[in-house]
């Protein structure tokens, strides 16, 4: 744990147990805890990983790269057709995150994996569709944007 990320923790007037709980999943899957856009943030070898935010209606942990994660659970979301890579699995209570611990688990190490891999999305630009699952590897990429 991070004392800098306690902070966000301490003052979340909603979804309280359940940032708890995302937090205790995160961290038993290795990862290290940042504060970054003023939400908690998990990096491996200082690559974003995962970020548990919360909003009116849920909150979630959003896979900085999502689109290149099997998904076959069917629950990785894209918040609009403008994000291009991250995904979010959402929750509004915490015993959907209770039932679900294994898979965010899954998940969270499969994108060790794609970063640990040196994935990207085949391209970075919001009108071209990406198939899920397609993927470069990060030598092969020629875009400089990027």
């Amino acid at each position: 744990m991070n004392p800098r990320v306690d902070f966000f923790f301490s003052k979340a007037k909603n979804w309280q147990k359940e940032f708890e709980k995302l937090r205790a999943i995160v961290l038993d899957c290795g990862l290290t805890e940042e504060l970054k856009w003023g939400c908690p943030c998990y990096t491996f070898e200082k690559r974003n990983i995962v970020l548990i935010h919360g909003f009116k209606k849920y909150c979630a942990l959003l896979f900085f790269k999502g689109a290149l994660l099997n998904g076959t659970e069917g629950i990785l979301i894209q918040q609009t057709e403008n994000v291009q890579a991250a995904r979010q699995i959402r929750f509004t209570n915490v015993g959907e995150i209770n039932q679900m611990e294994s898979i965010l688990k899954a998940y969270i190490y499969e994108a060790i994996e794609v970063e640990r891999a040196g994935f990207f999305p085949a391209h970075w630009d919001p009108k071209l569709r990406i198939p899920r699952g397609q993927v470069v590897a990060a030598a092969s990429i020629v875009s400089p944007k990027y």
